[in-house]
């Protein structure tokens, strides 16, 4: 019975890829919430408020050559609608960011093959040097392999040069699902899975947080997402490197993949993602929610499904946005949605440390 799987699992045995497949398909959506708030309840007590940090995505180029089926944001070498930004540009949005309190740049782009090692020792250089007190929260484990590669660097020598320059933490792109197969479909020319977890390890053991992710809703199968979050729980296992997860769906609007997926993700389907994610991987201590795909209201529900964080306020976005799904959330909409939850709000930095709390108001009984 899932059930007694599920009483297994708050107790503290581990899930089989199997078992977990299984209780992915079977549980009952407020089982699957009961035993991801109770595995949360490791890391998070019911009193703690619900986290977000003030951020901003920057892609400082859209030029790519890894072609992957499922983005319509980037722009082949040599396209006229190809960009890189130019340092006051990017400048001007940290300083906007700054002024709304914010602490915390993804920086984030494509391989571009013009770009080598040097480049990015200087753009990461000059803001640290601008903002020393700003998080860069940059290069996804694929921009580091692209890196390596056009650089002819080895891997350590490219994580130790940027951690000079003034790399803070690793998001977790480019992971979409840790299997081979499904890379081989969806991302052919973009490093295997294998090398996504190198990196990780890599850059953990350099002394760098990161964050974990995961994409689904192309053509993997519920047992390659088991399969994904196991080796995500594997990899902490071995380095506690990973802050948090993040899971979100295939936004198909534009992409060459999208004329191909004919069976939408759904938002039960998001829950049940997020729970299982909380189940599975149950030594990574946060769980974020993904408004930027899913909308405020359904990142909102999330929170009692395992999740403990939305994420940031993302004052800028232009992958999602590209490929047709575009939400925009204030810092005010978002606390609201955390207290609609009966829940405080804080704001944290890239570390989970809290640095301000906004209290919910509670009505005292007449």
């Amino acid at each position: 019975m899932v059930t007694a799987l599920l009483k297994d699992v708050v107790a503290g045995r581990r899930l089989t890829l199997s078992e977990g497949a299984r209780i992915y398909r079977e549980a009952s959506l407020l089982d699957l919430a009961w035993a991801a708030n109770e595995v949360k309840r490791r890391f998070h007590k019911d009193d703690e408020p619900i986290t977000f940090v003030i951020d901003r995505n920057v892609n400082y180029t859209n030029v790519c050559n890894a072609y992957c089926q499922f983005c319509a944001f980037y722009a082949a070498p040599g396209s006229s609608k190809g960009y890189v930004l130019p340092y006051e540009q990017i400048k001007s949005k940290i300083e906007e960011l700054l002024d709304l309190g914010g602490t915390q740049l993804l920086l984030q782009g494509g391989h571009n093959p013009e770009l080598g090692i040097e480049y990015y020792e200087e753009m990461l250089g000059t803001i640290r040097r601008d903002f020393p007190k700003l998080t860069l929260h940059a290069l996804s484990p694929s921009e580091i392999d692209h890196i390596t590669r056009v650089s002819k660097l080895s891997l350590t020598e490219t994580l130790e040069r940027l951690i000079a320059a003034g790399l803070s933490s690793i998001p977790g792109g480019g992971a979409e699902i840790l299997v081979e197969r499904v890379k081989d479909v969806i991302s052919p020319l973009k490093m295997p899975a294998a090398r996504w977890l190198e990196v990780m390890e890599s850059a953990q053991r350099l002394g760098l947080k990161t964050s974990a992710t995961m994409m689904y809703g192309t053509v993997e199968t519920i047992e390659e997402r088991i399969e994904h979050l196991i080796k995500l729980r594997d990899l902490q296992d071995k380095t506690n490197g990973f802050t948090a997860f993040i899971a979100w769906s295939f936004q198909p609007g534009g992409t060459p993949m999208g004329r191909k997926i004919t069976n939408e993700t759904t938002a039960v389907e998001y829950l049940r993602m997020v729970a299982i994610g909380r189940l599975i991987a149950d030594n990574i201590p946060n769980v974020q929610t993904s408004w930027v795909t899913q909308g405020l209201g359904l990142g909102q529900a999330a929170f009692a499904f395992g999740a403990n964080d939305f994420g940031g306020t993302m004052m800028e976005e232009n992958v999602v946005s590209a490929a047709g799904t575009y939400f925009e959330v204030s810092l005010k909409q978002m606390i609201e949605a955390i207290h609609a939850a009966h829940r405080d709000a804080a704001q944290r930095d890239t570390q989970y440390n809290l640095l301000k709390t906004y209290p919910r108001q509670v009505l005292q009984p007449v």
